[in-house]
């Protein structure tokens, strides 16, 4: 293909990108296909000759369309949303054609400084301290990762990397029973293991993890000789979007010295409208924090932002600079790969710049605010119909329900019609141990007809069973 060929074909790309948004509301929400149904439509073989790009396409609509499942649809209420506004859309694209790699100042300066800039413009946003620096990770689960390491060195006095673990004391690691399945893989592929995560038990509304509970773990821990390496706390947690006592929690830390992460993957970008931030109140005291742009905020998949007080004791633990990888220039420079673990990186900044100049971090706190009040409005509307019950009130736009009286098994069969349907896409969860249904709002383009279309959903679907 000439670039002359791209140009063409890219144009009809955009073209069908666009009528594609159009025609989401006339779509099934989650794929249709049985398990099976894609791979029996590709070869088994790779082709010996080049096929025509207008083939490809049209083996695209018929082979891969039927197994999408639309996560720009608008009245997607499943997982989190991971949206992909026009304007980071067209600066992904512009960073796919020119394609740097991004590892450091000298292999684009650009994209080093724009990052820079970038984390700066959100921590402004957020009303976080001026002390905080931001780097672009690719997920939140590698953010947290970083931070688990580098409590692992830290509490080890930086010898982890060269003496490995072995020999050590026991490292532990503290959060609630309520955090997100990557908090153990980082505990797994950390070498501290599993055993060595202690989950706190959690209390109130807002699932927050007990101080009480925290400060006598560490206690006993240190009795026995392990050491207290991190704590993890949540902001808008997964599951029914807990939310700890950041100021307790910093306070205990700062008693023990012990390195604290922040994981508000999903709820951070809510911290852009100031009457949210008392959920996140204490943020300020925690040594690292995570939230991803690429959820909520409308920048296209991935793009996690993850802010330091001290970036130093992740570049201490992230960083290696053999020749070929160091930058000799005069003046002050990052190189962004030792702050985090890919060396190789994307231009992920780019998005974020014509994301936040095109909307406006007004236009982008409507939305923020659009996303809450209908989706608590729905939960009142619902939770008024005797025969539905709000099992946990709305932690801005996720709240959870059920059929009263329904069993776990009834729940789950709901949850299966209802997404068997295709008008709305929902998932489960547990909440006490009990199966309940989750809902959650925050697609880009949503608006009032679609909460509308979820009430008619689900309580025709739920009365008809």
């Amino acid at each position: 293909m000439s670039w002359d060929e791209f140009a063409e074909a890219a144009k009809r790309a955009a073209d069908w990108g666009a009528a594609y948004h159009a025609t989401l509301r006339d779509r099934p929400v989650r794929a249709q296909t049985a398990p099976g149904d894609i791979a029996a439509a590709l070869e088994p073989s790779p082709p010996e000759d080049g096929t025509a790009l207008a083939d490809i396409m049209a083996d695209f609509e018929t082979v891969v369309m039927p197994g999408i499942t639309h996560w720009q649809h608008p009245r997607f209420f499943a997982y989190f949303n991971s949206n992909a506004a026009p304007a980071s859309v067209l600066a992904e694209f512009l960073a796919s054609i020119i394609a740097p790699q991004c590892m450091l100042w000298q292999t684009s300066p650009a994209a080093t400084e724009m990052e820079t800039r970038m984390l700066d413009w959100l921590r402004q946003s957020l009303g976080l301290a001026d002390g905080f620096q931001g780097v672009i990770q690719d997920s939140a689960s590698s953010a947290t990762l970083a931070a688990v390491l580098t409590m692992r060195e830290r509490a080890l006095d930086w010898a982890g990397n060269t003496a490995g673990l072995a020999g050590q004391p026991r490292l532990r690691v503290y959060c609630s029973d309520q955090v997100h399945s990557s908090i153990d893989r980082a505990i797994w592929v950390s070498g501290i293991g599993q055993d060595n995560l202690v989950k706190i038990r959690t209390t109130g509304d807002l699932r927050a993890m007990d101080p009480a509970d925290l400060e006598a773990a560490i206690l006993e821990d240190r009795q026995a000789g392990r050491i207290p390496a991190g704590i993890i706390a949540a902001t808008g947690a997964t599951g029914m979007g807990a939310c700890d006592d950041l100021e307790a929690v910093a306070a205990i830390a700062a008693k023990y010295d012990i390195y604290t992460h922040l994981d508000a993957a999903w709820a951070g970008t809510a911290m852009i409208c100031p009457e949210f931030r008392p959920l996140w109140r204490g943020a300020d005291q925690f040594d690292s924090i995570v939230f991803n742009p690429h959820k909520w905020l409308g920048a296209q998949f991935d793009c996690a932002a993850h802010f330091l007080r001290d970036p130093d004791q992740l570049r201490q633990t992230l960083a290696i600079r053999p020749e070929y990888l160091k930058t000799h220039a005069q003046g002050e420079i990052t190189d962004y790969s030792e702050w985090s673990i890919p060396l190789g990186r994307r231009f992920r900044a780019l998005k974020l710049w014509f994301l936040m100049r095109h909307y406006g971090m007004e236009g982008l706190r409507t939305r923020i605010r659009n996303h809450v009040a209908w989706s608590q409005s729905l939960c009142h509307r619902l939770g008024a119909e005797d025969d539905f019950e709000i099992v946990t009130e709305p932690i801005l736009s996720l709240w959870t329900f059920k059929v009263a009286g329904a069993s776990d098994d009834d729940t789950q069969r709901l949850v299966d019609a209802i997404n068997d349907d295709g008008r709305i896409y929902l998932t489960q969860t547990l909440v006490d141990g009990a199966k309940v249904i989750r809902f959650t709002a925050g697609q880009f383009d949503c608006d009032a007809r679609d909460f509308d279309t979820a009430f008619d959903t689900i309580t025709e679907i739920a009365r008809a069973l």
